[in-house]
């Protein structure tokens, strides 16, 4: 508990001194007036202290979220209950988070409706990790208006940030009912691909070509085959958690995005049949989980992905890409989530991934950056809008020119929004197994 003055409680008291001087050149003996008006002052104020309300029985809480997901919003209430005595007319309230929480507004005042007072707070999840509210603080005056009773109270409670797995699973299921912005049911076990399934009585509007003519000699009726899409397929994602993947995108971190689109593919690609693994690389290899398969090595996944810290160092795509390789012992699809800031660190990422490709197919997934388009894009008006339009294009244009080598390479390419990362790279990965190229 804190006691100090107010503003208006200073002005009073300086107003002492003038007075003082004032009188002193009118009289002499006036003079004494001035420290008679600071001891009335002084008396005022702890007269204040003495009446403010709940100095002793004030009841400060906070009630926040127990968890969040990345980039989520959620609501936190401070508020000040006053059971003893008057309470006062209004309280002010201030918050403290660390970097991984954004609190808005930080401080506000509310007025005190019977003994309590509360002021709703918005928590935006901005990365992932630890996130923790240090202290929450609560101010009030005495019914003078001369002193200001505060209290401070070192919560350190933890707010985990974690990735946003209801709604992975919820765009996942979305994708596989019947919707109409989707238009169709993702249905791909029969009726596609070149494994064969059984045989099947040949319907109108069936592929003439799938008519099997020895069966269907020997039974009498004309049989056709059916097939479905082959299962097993090896998919490995293999994250880029160096410096750049930290930078946000449409406010939050390009790792987040990242990790948000591998679980999505994660979860369809185990509902599938396919066997799917996790690997993260900076300076170093940090993640690597092998293939695993069934829907029950989902949560496995999740857990693993959810490890991957933020990092600030370069990315070594020699050591990572590398390794990734000798641990692949069959063909596999191989989706490398990075990002491009200079040429020379392209150059080692297109050697590397030159490797991957005798054996592997390898699928890039790469980000637009809405805000560097922005700065392009908009008209100058001084000439520090010229230079930054200038080096946003060069980078653009270095983007492209690599994302066009890739292509020339056989990579294949998914280039989307952040936010529009992840359905793109499953339509992509339901367009790979429909075409029988895994």
């Amino acid at each position: 508990m804190r006691i100090y003055p107010t503003a208006g409680a200073i002005l009073l008291m300086a107003l002492g001194a003038p007075l003082a001087l004032g009188l002193a050149l009118v009289a002499g003996r006036l003079w004494l007036l001035g420290p008679a008006w600071i001891a009335l002052v002084a008396a005022l104020l702890f007269l204040d202290v003495l009446l403010a309300p709940g100095r002793r029985s004030m009841q400060l809480h906070l009630a926040a979220p127990a968890s969040m997901s990345s980039g989520q919003a959620g609501g936190a209430l401070m508020h000040a209950d006053f059971p003893q005595g008057l309470p006062p007319r209004g309280v002010e309230f201030a918050v403290e988070v660390n970097d991984r929480l954004e609190a808005s507004p930080s401080q506000g005042r509310a007025l005190v409706r019977g003994r309590w007072a509360g002021l709703h707070v918005r928590l935006t999840a901005l990365r992932r990790g630890e996130g923790r509210i240090h202290r929450v603080s609560a101010r009030w005056c005495g019914p003078l208006g001369l002193m200001w009773i505060q209290r401070d109270d070192r919560l350190e409670q933890g707010v985990p940030v974690t990735l946003d797995i209801a709604g992975i699973k919820e765009e996942a299921l979305r994708l596989f009912s019947r919707d109409p912005s989707v238009g169709h049911r993702l249905q791909l076990d029969l009726g596609g691909g070149s494994d064969f399934h059984a045989l099947t009585d040949f319907r109108p509007g069936m592929n003439r070509r799938a008519i099997d003519w020895k069966q269907s000699a020997r039974h009498g009726a004309l049989l056709a085959k059916e097939f479905h899409v082959e299962r097993n397929h090896h998919i490995v994602a293999a994250i880029d958690t160096g410096r750049l993947m930290g930078q946000p995108l449409l406010g939050r971190p390009r790792l987040d995005h990242a990790l948000n689109a591998t679980l999505l593919l994660a979860y369809v690609g185990l509902k599938m049949g396919d066997k799917v693994g996790l690997f993260g690389f900076d300076a170093r290899p940090n993640v690597a989980s092998g293939v695993t398969s069934g829907p029950n090595a989902f949560p496995a996944l999740q857990r693993l992905a959810s490890k991957i810290d933020y990092s600030a160092e370069e990315t070594n795509y020699t050591l990572g890409l590398t390794q990734l390789s000798g641990q692949l012992s069959r063909r596999s699809l191989v989706v490398v989530f990075t990002d491009v800031a200079d040429s020379t660190s392209a150059e080692l990422m297109l050697e590397n991934v030159g490797r991957l490709l005798r054996q592997h197919l390898v699928l890039f997934v790469m980000m637009h950056d809405e805000e560097l388009a922005a700065i392009e894009r908009k008209a100058p008006e001084t000439a520090d809008d010229v230079s930054r339009a200038v080096v946003a294009a060069a980078l653009m244009r270095e983007r492209d020119v690599v994302v066009t080598r890739l292509r020339r390479m056989g990579v294949e390419i998914v280039e989307a929004a952040a936010d529009q990362v992840g359905p793109a790279l499953l339509a992509r990965y339901l367009d790979l197994k429909r075409r029988d190229l895994l």
